[in-house]
């Protein structure tokens, strides 16, 4: 309660990749450490043992997460840094109807 969580969405395309939605999930809570990150998109960890007991939670939402962008042939990441929060990514492929002309800007 009493934090602000900041949402992004963007479109992207690159000479070297189709193009893309990121959309962009940024907090200030207390970030996760390095050696935690791999881990966070397993089912049922966390960063902390104890987060269960005190936040709520199975750890399985960023697992579900990553099953559903996957399913996409999307990608899922984090960057975050200890005391100053944690933003997620999510590249999902734009992928146009068949048939439809495709016009980027």
């Amino acid at each position: 309660p009493g934090q602000t969580v900041w949402i992004k969405a963007e479109d992207s395309a690159t000479a070297l990749s189709s193009a893309s939605v990121i959309f962009t999930v940024r907090d200030q809570g207390r970030g996760i450490p390095a050696d935690k990150r791999d881990r966070i998109f397993d089912q049922f960890q966390q960063v902390d043992a104890s987060d269960s007991r005190r936040r709520g939670g199975t750890g399985l939402g960023l697992a579900i997460c990553k099953r559903i962008v996957e399913q996409h042939q999307g990608q899922i990441w984090v960057e975050s840094q200890l005391g100053q929060g944690s933003t997620f990514f999510v590249a999902l492929p734009i992928v146009p109807p068949s048939g439809a002309e495709v016009h980027h800007d």
